[in-house]
């Protein structure tokens, strides 16, 4: 239907060219001041890039580690260090120094702070103890520990919910009455032992 294809002020040119409707009061004035056209998506969403992406990849080729430690917080107001190294990179570059120089800075600038957090946290830590009070959040902790500490509730929820309880009891008995087929069909199938008149 060619009617059907086109804008709104397309179709209803058709429409009343083709005696199919009477010629409504707002066409003159659209076909004055048409609708703005936008133009259409192919379908590609382009990615956004930004200038610092570069050395954010190369911050966590060096700093793997720093995928777990510092994460990025959406709550949080503080950019990721990721981001901070780059940014510093991109900055000194602005001023005069080659590349390679910028991100050696930037490095070590990463890790003084990351030595000074870690060193507070320790002192934290000790006074903490001193007090007798629970010691505050690692800055940097252990991925594999804290998946463990997730996982700890569920560990000993398994000897005490009577629920796991009762699904253990009866994949035990499962367990038990396959074993049992198991050995009354091999009982059945053993060969009888030959008599003495066959030859074999």
């Amino acid at each position: 239907m060619s009617y059907m294809r086109g804008d709104l002020l397309t179709r209803m040119r058709k429409l009343v060219k083709g005696l199919a409707c009477p010629t409504p009061v707002w066409l003159k004035a659209m076909e004055e001041a048409p609708p703005v056209v936008f133009p259409r998506v192919d379908g590609k969403i382009k990615k956004i890039e930004m200038p610092e992406d570069v050395y954010v990849k190369r911050f966590f080729k060096k700093h793997s580690d720093s995928l777990y430690h510092d994460a990025v917080r959406f709550t949080g107001f503080d950019p990721p260090p990721a981001r901070v190294f780059a940014w510093r990179v991109l900055d000194l570059k602005e001023q005069g120094v080659n590349e390679e120089e910028a991100m050696a800075v930037a490095d070590m600038e990463y890790m003084a702070e990351k030595k000074a957090k870690k060193k507070a946290y320790s002192e934290l830590k000790k006074i903490a103890r001193l007090q007798g009070k629970k010691a505050p959040p690692n800055p940097y902790p252990s991925p594999i520990k804290e998946i463990q500490k997730e996982e700890k509730k569920y560990v000993k929820d398994r000897f005490f919910n009577p629920k796991i309880l009762e699904i253990v009891a009866k994949m035990k008995a499962e367990r038990a009455a396959e074993m049992q087929e198991r050995m009354g069909y091999n009982n059945n199938a053993t060969r009888q032992p030959p008599r003495r008149d066959q030859p074999w």
